[in-house]
């Protein structure tokens, strides 16, 4: 599966406004602190890749921990790529995997996200530590429906009276490192 990611930076106030307006539905609110990881064998800032531990605490306090390996983009035009993520028994053991076999964390990413649901998408208003506030339209295809699924998020994204035009396709961890430039 694919995952079709559109990221703007937005206000989220006028945001959820225009979500409720539209008949989104919320669904939950969470907690993420994610850790990303350097391969030792290769550069995943050079080959656009990522390797994370993502720790989430819901809203009722039940927490979860997940291990994600994320492609490198394939288009130009959105953010997306190629995914695969499972959820983790015991997130010190993989730590120390992780270890064993040489990867190191590189940086670490904390935000506070709202979940939507619109149309088919997932819209998420991030709050993510030290960058601000953003939001993501995203959406899991196979690799045919790739195109089909952004144009539909270009669509929702000026439903909601965002310009897909200033859409960001940098991570955070990306933007994080970049700020500390």
């Amino acid at each position: 599966m694919y995952e079709v990611e559109l990221k703007l930076r937005v206000d989220h106030e006028s945001l959820r406004e225009a979500l409720t307006a539209a008949g989104a539905d919320r669904v939950e609110s969470r907690r993420q602190v994610d850790t990303y990881y350097d391969a030792p064998h290769r550069s995943f800032a050079e080959t656009d890749e990522a390797l994370r531990i993502r720790r989430e605490e819901e809203s009722d306090g039940d927490a979860v921990t997940k291990l994600t390996y994320k492609g490198p983009l394939v288009e130009a035009a959105s953010k997306t790529r190629e995914e695969h993520e499972t959820v983790v028994d015991d997130d010190e053991a993989l730590q120390g995997v992780l270890a064993g076999l040489g990867f190191e964390p590189a940086a670490t990413v904390a935000k506070d996200r709202t979940y939507y649901s619109f149309e088919e998408y997932t819209v998420v208003l991030d709050a993510v530590d030290g960058l601000g506030e953003f939001a993501e339209i995203e959406r899991e295809v196979p690799e045919s429906e790739v195109e089909a699924a952004r144009e539909n998020a270009i669509d929702l994204l000026e439903q909601l009276g965002l310009d897909p035009d200033e859409q960001i396709r940098t991570s955070y961890l990306g933007l994080l490192l970049a700020a500390d430039d």
